[in-house]
Formats: structure tokens, C-alpha cells, sequence
């Protein structure tokens, strides 16, 4: 069975920086696009930014510049380095692994940055 474990949430300074991990297993990560997605209060979840098996990365127009999103295969682990965390980037951070059609996702991760 498919798990992702997110961890690195909490609670930040706007300005601040945060970096979440999403940990894989059952899957085959190497080749696996994986992404992270979020959901704050009251709004649909919403893409942030996914990588291919090949480090093809894209990201949502909204954090362009200040979130980096990196994986390392050794560790079956997905990142996601936010930086300058601005208040409306408060929601729960969710990894993702998109396979033959069915989305994975894991626990979530929630991520605060006060104003």
C-alpha cells in the first residue's frame, strides 16, 4: 500500500522560511512525479508545485520565485523549500504521487505564517 509522510509543518513569521519532506514507500520514487498541493480554510486544494523522474519541475504562478520543490531518490523523499512565507500561504500542505490515474495523497502538514 501507497504511504506519503509529510512532516516540517508549523508555525512561521511571514518572511520565514519552512521546509516540508514527504517520505514515499511502495512505490517505484525514481521515475514517480510526485507534487505538493495545499488547502486553506474555505478554498479548494490547490496545486503548488510537482517534479518528474527527471527533475522537471512547475509551480503555481502564486509561489514562483520563493518555493523550490527537490527530491532525492536515496531517500524516497520529496521536498518542498518555501521561502519569504507570506500570510496566504497558510493552509495544510498535502504531498501527492499521481499513478495510472489514481492520486495518492498523504496525512498533510500544516503550515501558519503569522502577519
Amino acid at each position: 500500500q501507497v504511504q506519503l509522510v509529510e512532516s516540517g509543518g508549523g508555525l512561521v513569521q511571514a518572511g520565514g522560511s519552512l521546509r516540508l519532506s514527504c517520505a514515499a514507500s511502495k512505490i517505484i520514487f525514481a521515475t514517480a512525479v510526485m507534487g505538493w498541493y495545499r488547502q486553506a480554510p474555505g478554498k479548494q486544494r490547490e496545486l503548488v508545485a510537482t517534479i518528474t523522474g527527471s527533475d522537471v519541475t512547475n509551480y503555481a504562478d502564486s509561489v514562483k520565485g520563493r518555493f523550490t520543490i527537490f527530491r532525492d531518490n536515496s531517500k524516497s523523499t520529496v521536498y518542498l523549500q518555501m521561502n519569504s512565507l507570506q500570510f496566504e500561504d497558510t493552509a495544510v500542505y498535502y504531498c501527492n504521487y499521481y499513478h495510472w490515474g489514481v492520486n495518492y495523497w498523504g496525512q498533510g502538514t500544516q503550515v501558519t505564517v503569522s502577519s
